[in-house]
């Protein structure tokens, strides 16, 4: 019971030397919200591979917080979120489309 007891206070203790990055003074920090999709810089890869990969790479390009893939004959929300980026492939696993929303 002590044992169990010391290490819960140890356990709390240490909890506060726990790192955070915090935002230089002035700098207002990213938040998933703020974040804008801008598929104009990779049209490029319409005609390319859908991978994992490719799908990193797209997400980190055009800035967008989620990425969602297309598949084909799949039905897909019309809801429009600015964070997010949309990949529509083929049956060959092709890139066919790269739009926001």
């Amino acid at each position: 019971m002590r044992y169990a007891l010391l290490t819960s206070i140890g356990s709390l203790a240490l909890a506060g030397c726990v790192a955070t990055t915090q935002p230089a003074l002035g700098e207002r920090p990213v938040r998933e919200a703020d974040r804008q999709c801008d598929a104009s810089g990779v049209q490029d890869f319409i005609g390319r591979s859908a991978t994992a990969q490719a799908g990193a790479q797209l997400l980190a390009a055009t800035g967008s917080a989620t990425l969602r893939w297309g598949p084909p004959r799949s039905a897909m929300t019309m809801d429009y979120r600015t964070d997010r980026v949309t990949i529509a492939y083929d049956d060959d696993l092709v890139i066919r489309r790269i739009v926001c929303g």
